[in-house]
């Protein structure tokens, strides 16, 4: 997902939510999955000294039922032994839910890349990269840090020019994006480099977003967004190998696809895998390490980490 959020163009009059420690973010983030909300989740304080909670939201369009969310949250909670989290459900007017969408979403600054809403009409840094996307499509932004160092580690990317990049020819596609979400990542990929980017995820509602957006950034010819169950989807595997990957996912998915998208990069290539956590660098880290690939790079944006690795020749 090219955010830590998905994001959907819909009028929400429903909100559930669940408040867990960092720790069990991963655990719980695919509570809502599946259900046709727009999901958010954000950093809403310490409980006691040490321990930061964060929200998991879910917004609705019509009122969900309670008790199979309830249920949800069990199962996941039995799974990891953890104590369930009790499930708030309330009533948001899809209005005041827009507004204050807009007014969270100020403009982000990483490196050359500016990200905006379309509510923000000027002036521009001169000079930028900028990345437009629509406010409505874009609930949850507000919470950069993990879309920020992936930004950060393109900008870089773009500065050094990484070689395997010279090696893929121009009517190839060069990079791809696990998880695309919004698209954020593919278009500033297609910004940076001028080259052909797959944005895959396996969200249909976020494929028409990216595309959208794509269209939006005029991009639109050279991102390419699919519907994707995974790195082993048969339009990624054809396309390999990428000189830059993407995946801005969550720690354990990232763990899970260590093996094939590690397969998927060219010799010389660069992944930039986000979406984890600081303490869970380490378990991220070894997996890609073991497929061969080092550690070239790492941004820290608290609680955030992102990753960038590098298969070696």
């Amino acid at each position: 997902m090219s955010d830590s959020v998905s994001s959907r163009e819909i009028g929400a009059s429903w909100r559930a939510f669940i408040t867990v420690p960092a720790s069990q973010l991963d655990d719980f983030s695919p509570l809502f999955s599946g259900l046709g909300a727009v999901e958010s989740l954000f950093e809403c304080g310490e409980a006691e000294p040490g321990v930061m909670m964060w929200r998991i939201e879910g917004f609705f369009s019509a009122p969900p039922v309670a008790e199979d969310i309830a249920a949800r949250a069990a199962v996941l909670a039995a799974s990891v032994g953890v104590p369930e989290p009790s499930v708030t459900l309330e009533k948001v007017p899809a209005k005041d839910w827009l507004t204050a969408n807009v007014a969270a979403f100020p403009p982000l600054t990483a490196g050359r890349f500016y990200v905006h809403g379309d509510h923000i009409k000027g002036p521009f840094p001169p000079g930028a990269l900028r990345l437009k996307v629509n406010a409505a499509t874009a609930f949850g932004t507000g919470e950069h840090g993990s879309t920020r160092g992936c930004l950060l580690a393109l900008d870089a990317l773009r500065k050094c020019g990484p070689r395997a990049l010279r090696a893929v020819p121009r009517d190839k596609t060069a990079v791809l994006d696990m998880g695309c979400g919004t698209g954020i990542l593919a278009i500033a990929a297609a910004k940076a480099w001028n080259r052909r980017v797959l944005a895959a995820d396996i969200d249909p509602e976020a494929v028409r977003v990216a595309r959208y957006n794509a269209r939006t950034n005029g991009v639109f010819s050279t991102v390419q967004a699919r519907l994707s169950d995974g790195p082993g989807d048969t339009l990624i595997k054809k396309h390999a190998p990428y000189a830059v990957i993407t995946a801005n996912i969550l720690a354990r998915p990232l763990v899970s696809m260590a093996k094939s998208l590690s397969n998927l990069l060219m010799p010389g290539g660069y992944i930039v895998l986000a979406g984890l956590m600081e303490a869970h660098e380490s378990m991220v880290g070894n997996a890609y390490r073991g497929q061969g690939l080092r550690l070239v790079r790492r941004y820290r944006l608290t609680p955030w980490s992102t990753l960038v690795m590098r298969r070696g020749r």
